[in-house]
């Protein structure tokens, strides 16, 4: 039997509720937000967030299993939403926002701490969101819409946009996007966008297009093009950087090495914050190498990798340097902190507490689902799953069954972990020096816990002294990200299942072996 939990629920300024769950933390964030709905009296789209124990602030929820009894829950709304009327009522003026309005709280945007940055810096604060807000337009084309949707719920008329109506929504949405993601949206998010679209002004509805949209999804892909040239012409990093001017040599004969994200990361190529330039940024780096030499200096650590996170992203993905080098230019974000933290500023998603939540929420159903696989693959699954009866701990649960994913998407997990002996040190060394990127486990045969275990990018020792190879896998994942590094061949399956069923990144586009694995632990 579950058992009760309560919640404090702010709504705004001096505006807090409790909220009783008789039967415990729901499962999910949408039976939550059921249940805040229900008891609070909201109407319409909200997202939530929760107070974060480790960075004493706001985070967004995508997880129930990040809240206990007791916790305090905020709960944020589209400014548009809070602000304007519905799309069919009578236009009035006013009611409008400027499109530069980021979601807000029940009362006012200003007492919002959603941001996961520092108060000078341009990064995006939330991933692409699940119902694309669509902004609201000018005056003029927000009257005529008005007019047309009421005619259309009247008689069923379409709209047959001018070219200047069509043009400022195609603006005004682009605009919005890049509240998102880069001015490379991906054809799944033109989707999202377009169909938000008409199912905000139904008037906008194509008759000759399956979807509906279509025409308008389109034309959306080409104004983004004509929108990345100007954001270029005004100094965008995350656009200039493809410039020919900027490209490395390398690639200046390759058109199509377009540096853009490609795993869902929101800030990929941040700007500098507001006052800062390369020369400053650099001074900033180089006062970091100082600060990591002194003791219980994590809270100055940590505000300078803030601070310097859009000039080390630039490094990265510009000149894809080295890891070598790499890390003596900034051996700072070389801890388990800082990684996950570098994570957080690209994804805006908590590494650890999202990567176990989900682990542990699918691992009865997927348990179920590895056993069952046959031939020598489903021996080997066998054999790794009857450790967890010699040790039913939850750390082995995790790593047995990371393990056996791999092995049910026909990869080797011995590519992702690999064990050594510590009684052979210098041929361990040996090893690990021609290791392009995994886990190691060092081990004495007689030992039960391992002396160590690590992550190797490059043949360089990453992290080390990490508790358990469960943690060891998100900060593999969580490094690769930090680096901009590519999936290694042969684990890409094993990667993108713990990119897009894991942390929920991405998950328009998944490969078949990926997407029937999803079905069977959704049955």
């Amino acid at each position: 039997m579950s058992t009760p939990a309560k919640l404090r629920i702010v709504l705004g300024a001096d505006n807090c509720v409790k909220l009783t769950l008789t039967s415990g933390i729901p499962d999910s964030v949408d039976s939550l937000k059921f249940e805040i709905q229900k008891q609070c009296g909201i109407e319409g789209e909200f997202r939530l967030q929760y107070m974060d124990n480790d960075f004493d602030q706001f985070m967004n929820l995508t997880s129930t299993t990040d809240i206990q009894d007791k916790g305090t829950v905020k709960v944020i709304v589209p400014s548009e939403q809070s602000t304007q009327a519905p799309s069919h009522m009578p236009f009035t003026p006013f009611q409008g926002m400027d499109d530069s309005s980021a979601d807000t709280d029940i009362l006012s945007s200003s007492e919002s701490t959603t941001s996961t940055s520092s108060p000078t810096s341009s990064l995006r604060s939330q991933g692409w969101p699940r119902s694309f807000p669509v902004p609201p337009f000018s005056y003029e084309v927000e009257m005529q819409l008005s007019e047309a949707n009421q005619q259309f719920l009247a008689e069923g008329k379409r709209m047959n946009p001018s070219f200047k109506v069509r043009s400022d929504i195609l603006q005004a949405l682009a605009s919005e996007i890049m509240k998102y993601t880069t001015g490379y949206p991906t054809s799944a998010q033109l989707d999202d966008v377009a169909e938000a679209l008409i199912r905000k002004h139904p008037c906008l509805k194509e008759q000759g297009s399956a979807t509906g949209y279509y025409g308008w999804k389109i034309s959306l892909k080409f104004k983004m093009g004509n929108y990345r040239t100007k954001l270029r012409s005004l100094g965008c990093p995350e656009i200039s950087i493809n410039s020919m001017r900027n490209r490395q040599p390398s690639n200046l004969s390759s058109p199509n090495q377009v540096k853009k994200p490609r795993r869902a990361e929101v800030n990929f190529c941040p700007q500098y914050p507001v006052g800062e330039d390369r020369e400053s940024l650099e001074k900033e780096r180089m006062e970091l190498l100082s600060e990591i030499k002194k003791r219980n200096n994590h809270q100055v650590i940590k505000e300078k990798m803030e601070k310097t996170f859009a000039h080390r992203r630039y490094e990265v993905v510009q000149s894809m340097p080295f890891i070598a080098e790499f890390k003596s230019r900034w051996p700072a974000l070389f801890t388990e902190h800082e990684v996950s933290a570098e994570f957080m500023r690209i994804t805006t998603i908590p590494l650890i507490p999202k990567f176990m939540s989900q682990l542990d929420h699918y691992y009865d159903k997927l348990t179920r689902v590895l056993r069952k696989k046959g031939g020598a693959a489903g021996r080997r699954i066998t054999d790794i799953m009857a450790v967890i009866d010699q040790n039913d701990s939850i750390e082995t649960r995790r790593a047995c069954s990371l393990q056996a994913v791999a092995l049910y998407l026909n990869e080797d997990p011995k590519e992702l972990v690999k064990e050594y002996g510590s009684e052979t040190p210098d041929e361990t060394q040996r090893e690990l020096d021609r290791t392009v990127i995994g886990i190691y486990v060092i081990k004495h045969p007689s030992a039960e816990l391992p002396e160590d275990v690590g992550i190797i990018v490059e043949g360089v020792q990453v992290l080390s002294e990490i508790k358990d190879v469960a943690t060891a896998c998100a900060l593999l994942f969580g490094t690769i990200y930090d680096l901009n590094l590519s999936y290694p061949t042969d684990l890409r399956y094993t990667f993108e299942f713990i990119q897009k069923i894991l942390m929920e990144l991405d998950t328009h586009r998944l490969s078949t072996k990926i997407q029937v694995l999803k079905n069977k632990l959704l049955e």
